[in-house]
């Protein structure tokens, strides 16, 4: 009964305003406090820009061992290259497989469970990666000054099919216009 005659004397001290004002502040603050999901899609969105950025310097790498490496063969002349990859890089992680076999007359049960490695890095804790695997080269194309002479272009699909384990038939040469 006391608490009561006092919260009432404490709203009419305060004014019925003045606390719905209070109260309006309190909820914003909470509102506000409440953590987006605009982060966690940032950060998707950045690990994604990596990815692809990671892919993109892949290839122009490729890309310019290729050119280095045909600019100095016999009759090639001045060489431009593009390079077609089907994914980005892959990381294989580390799983932990603890494998429980167990049979009985009637009935045999296996149990497998996979869970994911983690090891800590600066104080977070990642997937444990195993290796690293590189994009696979989908096509090539070469352009080349030497590209209308049919021993040249045999050589030039030939050295391209070694070099990234494709078929013959992904590469293509062409000749370079003369300027």
């Amino acid at each position: 009964m006391i608490e009561r005659e006092k919260l009432q004397h404490l709203i009419e001290n305060i004014g019925i305003p003045k606390l719905c004002l209070i109260l309006l502040l309190g909820i914003s603050l909470i509102i506000v406090s409440i953590p987006s999901g605009k982060t966690k899609k940032n950060a998707q969105s950045t690990e994604t820009t990596a990815k692809e950025d990671s892919t993109d310097l892949y290839v122009k790498k490729q890309e310019r061992r290729l050119v280095n490496a045909l600019k100095h063969v016999e009759g090639v002349g001045k060489v431009k290259v593009m390079i077609t990859v089907n994914s980005s890089k892959e990381a294989v992680v580390n799983k932990d497989s603890p494998y429980e076999q167990s049979s009985s007359e009637k009935e045999k049960t296996v149990k497998e469970d996979e869970q994911t490695v983690l090891v800590e890095e600066d104080g977070k804790k990642v997937p444990y990666v195993i290796k690293e695997v590189e994009p696979v080269v989908e096509g090539v194309v070469v352009v080349a000054q030497g590209g209308g002479n049919d021993i040249i272009k045999n050589q030039i699909v030939e050295a391209v099919s070694v070099l990234f384990h494709i078929s013959s038939y992904k590469v293509k040469v062409l000749k370079m216009e003369d300027s």
